[in-house]
Order: structure tokens, then C-alpha cells, then sequence
């Protein structure tokens, strides 16, 4: 077997504070997602299916979610002789410097701070992702394509809404390779005013020896980022960076709304993710996914345009939602719209409409979550894991309950109004 020529790095340790309690146990990457994912399955089962099978995970923050549910690499195929996945997680060494602290300072010194790793493997092209977006894409095409040109870093680019693009990495592509791609002629990283709707995937290709180079002269910085850092100083030197233009879906839930509507597009008749269609893969063993019994469905209960998987048992009604294994619905229950996790319990009569609920919630008779309008538009409410709220609360739209709150505190409180907060 031939060694691999491509290291795959994927940035996993973020937590995203916009993700609010969903983020409060775990980073970003390990947040479940779609009934049985995590979000960092898509990247690497995107590498499964490009033949990238030497692959590093840069975690930080609250890293045991994650670690379990990479497990030893086995669900992507990713055991070997020359494949495998290698979890990096922030270290101490005996030097003073501060560029040898023990957190990783950005996304680039996290990969800086591991350079011994990379020049061990010895890469013809290091590939840098994000763990933390759902996208189908065969990297092979991008790498080609970084091959072609002679580029020293090729990055993929999505369009989006023009006025929504200075929350990403924003650049002017010229046209030179039409559909295809082009030189990047101008590049800022979340600008106040976007040249182009031209947004960063934070999908990376570097030549190994410019990286190299790159991380170490960043170093006198007091920024450590490859969007903020890194390229500007590329462009600056003149180096030649290409931009690969990605036409497929990109689900960016850097909040809980996107991360809403990420789910939600798993719904319908023809729907914008495919998980089946694409190969997803995950980890059937975190949380006992593969030993769980068949869904069970009682008489009179009803199921509309929903993904209800194995474990649950609904005797209610669950329309436009998503039901994680070990997810109950009891009798005369409404479950609308919404994204429940793993084993939560929602008691009879209750009502819950646009609302994700993290694991482990049980919610007693009548009660009720979201809007009582049903309105579509409306703000999602979010539950965080292992809350027990009692019978006939109210818990109004937009709001956010903290993980772990007490029956006494709940007892106090009793409801929770439209867009309010309960820590």
C-alpha cells in the first residue's frame, strides 16, 4: 500500500458561544445532529470517500464528547498500516516561550504547535478543514486543481448572501478558470463591507514547505489565524493563491437558527441533505445507536414529514421534526418543528413547537415550549441537557434554559417567557 501523499487537519476544538447551551458540555464539532450524527461526521466522512485517510483532529475545548465519539477511527475505515486518525490535543513542553503555552492560541498556532506531527508524515499537501460544517465535497477535485495551477494554498469558496458575507473570510476571485476557480485578487477576513459574496469553507490546501514557513514567521504576531493571519500575509508576499468555487450545499450553524434550518433541510421530499446519499458515517456505538431497539409507534399516534429513529417510542403526534434514539412522546403530546437529542422524555399532553433539546430532558404533562401561534418564522427555544421541567410549564419563544437546573429553582420560577434566559 502506498503511503499517503495528503495529511488531512481538521479544526475541531471550538466551542461557538452563539450556539449557546447546545455548546455549554462540548465543542461545536461534536454537537449532534440530523438523529444520529455529529456535525464532524460530514468533513470526515467527506475524507472517507475522497481516499484522504491519514487524518489529525485539532481539539481544545471540553475534548471527551468528541474523543468518544471518534473512537479508534474504525467507522471511516481509518485503521491501518498507513491510515488512522490522530487526536492532538493542547500540551505543555518544557519550554518558557510563549508560543509553547499550553492552550492553543488560534487555529493556525494549533496546527503550528503540532508541526513535529506533520513533518513526521512527511505530506506532498497538507489539507486544512473545518470540523464544524455540513457539505458534501470529494477534496480530490480541490487538490487537483491546487496541482494544476502550481498554487502554494488553494482555498473553497461558497456564495452566499451578499449581506450576510461579512461574517466569513471574504475574497475577490478573478476569472481566470471560469466555473472552476481563479486567482484571489483580494481577500478579508469578516468585512464590514464585502467586496464579493464569495465566502471561505475553510477548506485549505497548502504546499507543506509555504505552511512551514508561514506559521513560523506569524509567530511575532499577536493574532494566530489562518483567515485573519495567514492568507493576508500570503497576499502580501506575493505567494500565489487560488480560489476553488464549491457549488453544493453548505450548511454554515454558527448559530442556533442555522443550526435549526440544517436540520430542518433534512426534511421534505427532495431535500437539500441527503445523509444517505452522500455515505454519511458516524460512530453507531457512542450512546449504544447500534443496539437500540426498533422505533415503536402505538395506535392513533401520527408521524409527518419527520426522521424518528431507533429507540424512540411515540405515542403522540411529531410533525416537521427529528427525534434522536431513545426519544419518547407520549399520549396526546405535540411535537412540531423542533430537534430533540438523545433520550429525552416529553410527557402527555405537552406541547413543544421550534424547540432542540439537548439530552436527557424529561418534560412533565401539559407542558409547553415555543410559540402558541405557530409561528414559522418565530425564534427557536432551546433546552439544555438533563433538565426535568414540571407539569403544565410554560417556557415562551426564544428562549434558553441552562443545563442542570435544579426542581427547587423550578419550582421558583415555574415559567420561563418568550426570549428569556433561566441559568
Amino acid at each position: 500500500m502506498l503511503k499517503p501523499s495528503t495529511l488531512a487537519m481538521i479544526l475541531a476544538g471550538s466551542r461557538v458561544d452563539k450556539l449557546n447551551v447546545l455548546t455549554y458540555y462540548r465543542p461545536k464539532s461534536a454537537v449532534p445532529f440530523g438523529g444520529f450524527a455529529r456535525v464532524i461526521d460530514f468533513p470526515l466522512s467527506n475524507l472517507l470517500h475522497s481516499g484522504i485517510e491519514q487524518v489529525a483532529i485539532l481539539s481544545q475545548y471540553r475534548s471527551y464528547s468528541l474523543i468518544n465519539h471518534i473512537g479508534t477511527g474504525a467507522a471511516w475505515d481509518m485503521i491501518g498500516r498507513n491510515r488512522g486518525v490522530s487526536i492532538l490535543p493542547p500540551f505543555k513542553d518544557n519550554s518558557d516561550s510563549k508560543a509553547h503555552t499550553d492552550w492553543y492560541r488560534g487555529s493556525a498556532d494549533a496546527v503550528y504547535k503540532n508541526l513535529d506531527f506533520v513533518k513526521y508524515h512527511n505530506p506532498e499537501e497538507i489539507l486544512i478543514l473545518s470540523g464544524d460544517h455540513i457539505y458534501k465535497m470529494d477534496y480530490r477535485d480541490m487538490i487537483a486543481y491546487h496541482h494544476k495551477k502550481d498554487a502554494d494554498l488553494t482555498i473553497a469558496f461558497v456564495q452566499v448572501d451578499k449581506a450576510k458575507a461579512h461574517r466569513f473570510g471574504v475574497a475577490v476571485i478573478d476569472s481566470e478558470d471560469g466555473e472552476t476557480g481563479g486567482r484571489i485578487t483580494g481577500y478579508r477576513e469578516k468585512p464590514e463591507q464585502p467586496e464579493s459574496d464569495w465566502a471561505s469553507l475553510t477548506v485549505l490546501v497548502f504546499k507543506p514547505e509555504i505552511l512551514y514557513r508561514a506559521l513560523e514567521e506569524n509567530q511575532q504576531s499577536e493574532s494566530f489565524e489562518f483567515g485573519r493571519d495567514i492568507i493576508p500575509h500570503l497576499m502580501a508576499a506575493g505567494k500565489k493563491v487560488y480560489g476553488y468555487k464549491y457549488r453544493g450545499y453548505w450548511g454554515y450553524t454558527g448559530t442556533v437558527s442555522e443550526y435549526w434550518q440544517a436540520n430542518m433541510d433534512l426534511l421534505g421530499e427532495n431535500p437539500p441533505i441527503d445523509m444517505e446519499a452522500w455515505g454519511l458515517r458516524t460512530n453507531m456505538e457512542h450512546r449504544g445507536i447500534r443496539d437500540a431497539q426498533p422505533a415503536l409507534v402505538f395506535d392513533g399516534a401520527k408521524i409527518e414529514n419527520s426522521l424518528v429513529y431507533n429507540g424512540c417510542v411515540v405515542e403522540g403526534r411529531v410533525k416537521n421534526s427529528i427525534l434522536f434514539p431513545g426519544v419518547e412522546v407520549g399520549p396526546g403530546a405535540v411535537v412540531e418543528n423542533s430537534v430533540l437529542f438523545f433520550n429525552n422524555r416529553v410527557g402527555a399532553a405537552c406541547c413543544l413547537h421550534k424547540v432542540i433539546t439537548d439530552v436527557n430532558c424529561v418534560f412533565g404533562k401539559g407542558v409547553r415550549i415555543g410559540s402558541d401561534t405557530k409561528n414559522e418564522s418565530g425564534q427557536v427555544t432551546v433546552i439544555g441537557w438533563n433538565n426535568h421541567i414540571p407539569d403544565n410549564t410554560f417556557i415562551g419563544e426564544g428562549a434558553t434554559v441552562y443545563p442542570n437546573i435544579s426542581v427547587e429553582q423550578w419550582l421558583e420560577v415555574r415559567d420561563v417567557g418568550v426570549g428569556e434566559v433561566l441559568k
